[in-house]
């Protein structure tokens, strides 16, 4: 029997190529989007999932409340992990681990720059990365000591083998030994580095680590077997008043996040854990679902529509006894048979767009055919999806009646008819929020790209001020300066496009002493103003025509209205006294507010002071506008002349900027792909559906005709009834949809308006597109010869 079942589903399918082949492409498309969406979202769980420890790994982060707001980071004191494994018992390992940086090292003549940074003793004790050679316990405890990954170890030395217990040229200036080797950190790892050195240099050459109100590194913490997290936590709450006096306008309290959820829940909102990359993994989750339903409910279409074809085959069964089990059993039979046709090609596709597909995701993924998840994974899909797209046409059919079947009398009641035009208003419902989330996350990427940031991003070049580069600076600016299409120069301690350092210990006159206000701060060279095209409200730039500017300050105007100022008459904000530290100084300079972080956070208050002596940082040039190219050629002749142990590298400020945003820019490019491909599915449902009731209204369009009704009235009589689902499907998405996108925007301090006219152009695009699909079946149905109409049963 079910031999009969397969051979008579083969056979309808070869019957009907046409039909069978809309189907087919609509479920393959269907589930490679979900296919490659799951791998996806897989690759997003397990990372930072194989850490055989990581039960117990928790990293700290500091929550603080001062200014009327409470706010919260990763940032800690540089002294905590070692304070917390010496006085908390129940914390069996404790590590410190500062930012990835790229530097400079050098074997030989081999001279390469690798990212990587400085880390605590205990750091390969707590986490499950592979150590090729050394010793885990005393890896990163020597100092002057390095480990470093089989990536580097091959580039300098040949060998991992080779490398253990070389010397390995520092920044040219420090000689270190490399006393473990690890294998390449997996792909699946949110820790990405090269190499590792120990934090007894780095406390060494860092002095500020040594007060307990300065923040920076991540300090991350192993619990012991058995350990309660909660009441750990509650004991560390108030840790740092162990080494700090309380502070009437500031409150502190370190709390704890099992690490392994870090990676997907990583963003704060009012001081606590408020969603990240988990909102992504979770909007794309459901879209994959949708696009899948979507597809299946467009084999449930096609398949009614071919039903009256079917009807007295599934009379005439029934005549000659076929239960209606049996019936429903070769149905879905069918659908499982398309359906395997389909996943095959769907597993196709996937191979062939994976590469894509990493590309815009920035991922590595892989079909993983030798898992036998993967194959079990797949086994489900085509279970849950032919089971789903076969089990209403098997219903429909297999319960119609074989003598009004036999009798040509075959009509479908109004119950029957309205579900299936329910299946197109939920498919255009699913689309158009599709096409809504595509419209507004296109058009807040470009609001970002192109929002004026209160400085001229274009034509501007980060390089590292870097080993003899430091020393010199005074001789690459002068030098550099005299190149043709370099414009002007400047430097500062980080970048414009991220100024992450922070301090609240600054004062000026009638400060509150109860009021703790944290203010981005940075150390910036001559001509900053001018090389960034920044914009002065009042006073003036840095200057060598005035010795006193050592002293000086530049402030933004959120700064300036922290301060009181704001109020004040124009121009007496000028030369008030401002105290940074020990360093007493005034206000030389008011800059209009621009924007150094995100747009996902406001414009915090900035305070810029002098600083040519600083050995290392950014060096800022301004390029002329089409001699880029050229200039570059010039810059690196004079770097590899005053630096000549350093590689020559550099940035385009666009290009970091654009890296702010990669998660959205990957989430809004993914958007419109799947937009495109759902409303594709969704009108071979429509197309499902127009078909079904033309052959429905075969006689009655015959008739109109006959009594003189035109091609173009026939049409708009199809095309209306047709539009009435899609027209239904926009106007119950629409509140969903601003909804939806709200609660996505709020993720940005700066952002658009959703406005009206964003969903008129979604409808407006759902019903052109439905139009074209509608039209060429009407104009068909309605070009039908009417005799013919008449005759047909």
């Amino acid at each position: 029997m079910i031999r009969n079942y397969f051979t008579v589903a083969w056979r309808n399918l070869i019957r009907n190529k046409a039909f069978s082949a809309i189907n087919m492409l609509g479920l393959a498309l269907g589930m490679a989007c979900s296919l490659l969406i799951l791998l996806w979202v897989q690759d997003e769980h397990s990372v930072d999932g194989f850490h055989a420890n990581g039960k117990y790994l928790y990293q700290v982060y500091e929550r603080q409340q001062f200014d009327g707001k409470t706010e919260a980071s990763y940032s800690t004191q540089g002294l905590l992990a070692d304070e917390l494994k010496r006085l908390i018992p129940e914390v069996q390992y404790a590590s410190s681990l500062e930012w990835n940086n790229p530097f400079t090292f050098q074997v030989g003549d081999r001279i390469n720059k690798m990212e990587g940074t400085f880390a605590g003793a205990d750091f390969f004790r707590m986490f499950s990365y592979k150590l090729l050679q050394g010793n885990p316990e005393t890896a990163l405890d020597a100092p002057n000591g390095i480990a470093i990954s089989r990536k580097m170890a091959d580039q300098f030395f040949g060998s991992p083998e080779k490398a253990i217990g070389k010397a390995i040229r520092y920044e040219n200036k420090d000689d270190l030994t490399v006393t473990a080797v690890f294998d390449n950190l997996p792909a699946n790892s949110s820790q990405q580095f090269d190499f590792l050195r120990t934090w007894k240099d780095y406390v060494k050459v860092n002095d500020w680590v040594n007060n307990w109100s300065n923040y920076n590194p991540s300090t991350f913490i192993q619990l012991r077997p058995g350990a309660d997290p909660a009441k750990v936590e509650a004991k560390i709450k108030a840790f740092t008043y162990r080494f700090k006096p309380k502070s009437k306008a500031i409150v502190e309290e370190l709390a704890l996040q099992p690490y392994p959820e870090k990676y997907l829940h990583s963003t704060f909102k009012n001081g606590q854990l408020d969603g990240g990359r988990i909102e992504y993994v979770r909007l794309f989750s459901l879209v994959a679902l949708f696009i899948l339903i979507i597809a299946c409910i467009n084999f449930m279409n096609l398949a009614t529509a071919r039903s009256a074809k079917r009807a007295k085959e599934v009379g005439v069964r029934k005549v000659v006894g076929a239960v209606r089990s049996a019936l429903m059993g070769q149905f879905v039979g069918e659908a499982m048979l398309l359906t395997f046709f389909s996943i095959i090609i769907a597993v196709s596709l996937v191979a062939l767009l994976l590469p894509a597909f990493n590309t815009l995701t920035g991922k590595q993924l892989i079909l993983p055919v030798s898992q036998p998840a993967f194959w079990a994974t797949l086994l489900g899909l085509l279970t849950l999806t032919g089971f789903v797209s076969g089990s209403y046409p098997a219903l429909f059919l297999s319960a119609m009646s074989p003598i009004r079947v036999l009798k040509g009398s075959l009509r479908f009641s109004p119950g029957a008819t309205l579900f299936r035009k329910s299946l197109v208003v939920f498919q255009f419902a699913l689309s158009m929020l599709l096409i809504v989330g595509m419209i507004v996350m296109y058009r807040q990427m470009d609001y970002i790209q192109t929002k004026n940031l209160g400085y001229n991003r274009e034509n501007l070049i980060y390089i590292p001020l870097e080993g003899e580069l430091g020393q010199k600076y005074t001789l690459f600016k002068e030098e550099a300066g005299k190149m043709a299409g370099v414009l002007t120069i400047s430097r500062m301690r980080g970048t414009p496009t991220v100024i992450s350092h922070h301090t609240g210990d600054f004062g000026w006159p009638g400060k509150d002493p109860n009021q703790a206000i944290s203010f981005a701060d940075e150390t910036v060279g001559y001509d900053f103003v001018k090389t960034m095209k920044l914009q002065l409200k009042e006073g003036r730039d840095f200057s060598k025509a005035f010795g006193t500017d050592s002293l000086g300050f530049l402030v933004n105007e959120t700064a300036l209205a922290k301060m009181g100022y704001k109020n004040r008459t124009v121009g007496s904000s000028i030369g008030q006294p401002l105290s940074w530290g020990q360093r007493q100084g005034t206000i030389i300079g008011i800059l209009k507010d621009f924007h150094f972080t995100s747009m996902h956070q406001a414009i915090e208050p900035l305070i810029v002071r002098l600083d040519e002596k600083r050995q290392w940082g950014t060096v800022l040039v301004r390029t002329e506008a089409g001699k880029t190219k050229e200039a570059l050629v010039s810059l690196e002749k004079v770097c590899k002349e005053l630096n000549p142990r350093f590689p020559f590298t550099y940035q385009f400020s666009d290009q970091e900027f654009t890296r702010l945003y990669q998660s959205e820019q990957m989430a809004s490019q993914l958007a419109n792909y799947f937009a495109i491909l759902a409303i594709f599915i969704s009108c071979l449902g429509l197309f499902g559906l127009a078909t079904f009731t033309a052959e429905q209204r075969t006689k009655e369009i015959g008739v109109r005709k006959v009594l003189g009704a035109s091609v173009t009235s026939v049409v708009t009589l199809l095309s209306r009834d047709f539009l009435k689902p899609v027209l239904i499907a926009i106007l119950c998405t629409t509140p969903v949809a601003w909804y939806a996108m709200s609660q996505w925007l709020e993720s940005f301090a700066y952002k658009i308006d959703i406005e009206w006219w964003m969903f008129a152009l979604a409808g407006s695009i759902a019903i052109g597109i439905a139009l074209l699909t509608i039209g060429f079946q009407s104009i068909k149905a309605a070009l039908m010869n009417p005799v013919k109409s008449l005759r047909s049963e």
